[in-house]
């Protein structure tokens, strides 16, 4: 019995060596930078892996899902049938003339409106005359058939004499409120 409770004695001394030893590997401060890594003889930029995880992520969230070919027009929330609430829930009010939204993954956002094929809370990114740069939008609203998109302007004025009708092909890149439905 003194065997053994002395092996464990020697092990738990053991351990906590071992602990110390890669502790001492660790640089101390408030500003640890870099790891070295006895194993494999290497030192690890914790901030360069940290920088390189968030430009995964981001880049992830900009990788298509899928695309589709539709008209994309436009409209206001002062059109003769709107009431100024959103479709999609939670309801949204833009009669004030609200035409965007912040988004916690994609920042500012147009709103669109679209047909059930797309869920509520999906983002869809497109390229129209409006802008050089692609729009990102969000559907917050129902009231178009098959594939199109209708975007949401500041006036029923501004949609006739900028938007149009005209055609696109454009990406989703989340489907609906969590990207590849997530949970």
């Amino acid at each position: 019995m003194k065997k053994v409770k002395s092996f464990f004695n020697y092990g738990i001394k053991m351990a906590f060596l071992f602990f110390f030893i890669l502790l001492a590997n660790v640089k101390v401060g408030s500003d640890v930078t870099e790891i070295y890594s006895g194993a494999s003889n290497r030192v690890t930029n914790l901030a360069l892996m940290s920088w390189k995880i968030e430009e995964d992520k981001k880049n992830d969230i900009y990788n298509p899902i899928v695309s589709y070919t539709g008209d994309l027009t436009g409209y206001g929330a002062n059109c003769p049938l709107c009431n100024g609430t959103l479709a999609c829930k939670p309801s949204y009010y833009v009669k004030d003339g609200t035409d965007t939204y912040v988004d916690n993954e994609y920042g500012q956002v147009n709103i669109v409106a679209s047909s059930s094929n797309l869920a509520c809370g999906s983002i869809v990114r497109f390229t129209s005359k409006l802008s050089s740069e692609p729009m990102y939008a969000i559907v917050l609203d129902r009231g178009v058939l098959g594939t199109d998109l209708d975007l949401l302007t500041p006036s029923e004025s501004y949609a006739s004499k900028h938007v149009g009708r005209t055609s696109i092909t454009y990406e989703v890149l989340r489907d609906g409120w969590l990207r590849n439905n997530e949970s």
